[in-house]
């Protein structure tokens, strides 16, 4: 895909699971206590990208190593000495040349798409700088298009082997029934060619946002999320609209089947999606519009799918 601007929709549920605990509330899922509604931070998200784009030989800035995130600085080290065997050139990481920082924008698909801030320390306390890159790919929290029951939990015990004795930790085991969770995205072609976007690398995005959640959304907490809808809004070039739509979210309609109150839904069998706003908005704007790429999950009820414009189905 060429990388044009462009509006991205992502849903996905969670199942007996927790979708993204706060620390600071014993890992709580994050709540609006307002509203009932689950959220997901955009780093959650970018978490699971990230992390499948590693397992598939793709390199990444933002890395664990044992669970623990490895420093800017240790990052920049170690692609300083890849950089070496790969070209033969020492670099000070510490004021890295044009040539390098080329070499890491072709080497680091996170930065590309979500850019990124690399800050050098300096020889002395005060002393620094930093790379600074806007990604051209952007997205806003996640929240449950409805209101959300979390599970009432009891306290749980875990207990490891120790190098004299075993040993436990105590803690509670934090789980919503179910929500829907939404992403709202934006494509900026120009921070785009700042960051050298490429167009495999929309693929790829398109590919983690339907394919991660498999393979890296495995964790006893983690398991029981499943990508529902994937919508992709690209406009022709130079024809960004105005005004524009805004978040694709605020054009989804949440509907409970049976008369059911939404924060009682607990599987997708229990509600529809009512996308007939979204269409119209969409519709309104088409002469804008290249192409909408679109993937529903078989088990998804959508109604008013069928009414998008441009569609382009996603295998």
């Amino acid at each position: 895909m060429k990388p044009l601007d462009g509006e991205i929709l992502f849903l996905y549920d969670a199942k007996m699971a927790n979708p993204n605990g706060d620390p600071d509330e014993e890992n709580k899922p994050r709540m609006d206590y307002a509203t009932g509604r689950a959220l997901v931070s955009d780093v959650r998200l970018k978490r699971y990208l990230r992390d499948y784009w590693l397992e598939h030989g793709l390199d990444i800035w933002v890395r664990t190593l044992e669970g623990e995130t490895v420093t800017a600085d240790e990052r920049l080290k170690a692609l300083a000495e890849d950089y070496k065997r790969e070209t033969g050139e020492k670099v000070d990481p510490k004021k890295p040349p044009a040539e390098f920082v080329t070499w890491l924008l072709e080497r680091l698909i996170d930065v590309r798409l979500f850019g990124a801030t690399m800050p050098i320390k300096g020889e002395a306390a005060g002393q620094g700088g930093g790379l600074t890159f806007t990604g051209p790919v952007q997205f806003a929290w996640g929240y449950s298009l409805h209101p959300v029951e979390i599970v009432e939990s009891s306290t749980i015990s875990s207990h490891f082997a120790g190098r004299e004795s075993d040993y436990g930790t105590f803690g509670k085991d934090w789980r919503i029934h179910y929500g829907l969770i939404a992403f709202y995205g934006r494509v900026s072609a120009a921070r785009g060619k700042a960051t050298g976007l490429k167009p495999e690398d929309l693929d790829r995005l398109e590919e983690g946002l339907l394919r991660s959640l498999g393979s890296q959304a495995t964790t006893r907490s983690k398991l029981g999320q499943t990508p529902r809808l994937y919508l992709h809004v690209r406009y022709r070039e130079g024809k960004y609209p105005f005004p524009p739509p805004g978040d694709l979210r605020d054009y989804v309609r949440f509907l409970p089947k049976d008369g059911l109150e939404a924060r009682k839904v607990r599987s997708i069998a229990d509600y529809a999606l009512d996308l007939s706003p979204l269409a119209k908005t969409l519709e309104n704007i088409k002469d804008a519009i290249e192409e909408v790429r679109v993937w529903r999950h078989p088990e998804l009820s959508a109604e008013g799918i069928e009414t998008l414009p441009k569609q382009l189905p996603v295998s």
